[in-house]
């Protein structure tokens, strides 16, 4: 397998079989984000042929993968007849294949049917990675994001009505102080809506400075140092009304480790974030803000 450099995949998808069907994103404006830049790849289709003779060579290798990934940013704004191509392979050629998964940007379900969403289900595609980011659309507009919080709401209700699951990441901290109160409410408002099967937060890191990002707040962006970062968590998930979704804020970013199932665990998780910014508040050494790791 030959990939073209950055890969990513979600670290749940840590074990599967990685195809990559499309190079970069076909969006590739949002400020906070360093993982496709136009130096790095330019977004293009990658050739069918090229996919379907890995997939093929994979098959005669004698591989038998559980899970496969379709890479790069978001292999779903390739056409229905493509995927069909490319899934229909997969289901054909690798049949200890039970799950593919992808990234998805909402806007590119927008040209999908729920019909095409059924039949995806039934070729093999079963969960999709949405980096939501907020549920607040200030945020979502002074980080180019290129959603609201309707689009990405009817994306996330679209997929998992036709059998999707759905995997939700939110920024911590994204807003800054001046939004931190209303980004959370309103990504907890846009999980309560959404029910997802998965909710996850990180803190964004930036490796490659953050001028872009911090000129869509007219150049000036208050961070939120490690007890406001706590603060927002802990706005957010109280302010979450879910039945059966498992959360996770584990990313090596993070402050504080956090693991559940939304609603069960809700006040276990409460009181972890009271306890660590207790903690924080006692141990100011440790507040490092938002992006200088």
């Amino acid at each position: 397998m030959q990939y073209i450099e950055p890969l990513f995949r979600p670290p749940s998808e840590a074990r599967s079989l990685i195809f990559q069907v499309t190079n970069g994103c076909s969006w590739n404006r949002c400020t906070y984000c360093e993982m496709y830049t136009d130096t790095q790849k330019k977004f293009r289709p990658r050739a069918e042929t090229e996919v379907l003779a890995e997939i093929r060579a994979c098959a005669q290798q004698g591989l038998e993968p559980r899970r496969v990934f379709l890479a790069d940013g978001d292999a779903l704004v390739l056409s229905m007849r493509r995927l069909r191509t490319i899934l229909g392979e997969i289901k054909s050629s690798l049949p200890s294949v039970s799950r593919v998964s992808s990234y998805c940007l909402p806007a590119n379900l927008k040209n999908k049917s729920d019909e095409d969403l059924l039949e995806l289900v039934e070729l093999g595609l079963k969960i999709i990675y949405v980096g939501a980011e907020s549920g607040d659309d200030d945020v979502l507009q002074k980080i180019d994001k290129g959603e609201t919080y309707a689009t990405t709401a009817d994306a996330l209700i679209r997929a998992s009505a036709a059998g999707i699951r759905t995997s939700v990441m939110i920024l911590n901290g994204i807003g800054g102080k001046g939004l931190s109160r209303q980004h959370a409410l309103a990504s907890a408002r846009l999980a309560n809506d959404t029910q997802p099967d998965y909710l996850a937060t990180l803190v964004l890191t930036f490796y490659k400075g953050r001028q872009k990002f911090e000129a869509g707040f007219d150049n000036h962006f208050d961070e939120l140092d490690t007890v406001g970062l706590c603060e927002e968590m802990k706005i957010l998930i109280d302010a979450t009304e879910l039945e059966n979704t498992i959360f996770r804020s584990d990313h090596v970013s993070n402050h504080m480790v956090l693991k559940g199932v939304l609603g069960k665990d809700k006040h276990r998780l409460l009181a972890q974030i009271d306890t660590s910014i207790a903690y924080f508040n006692n141990h100011p050494e440790f507040d490092h803000g938002n992006f200088d790791y």
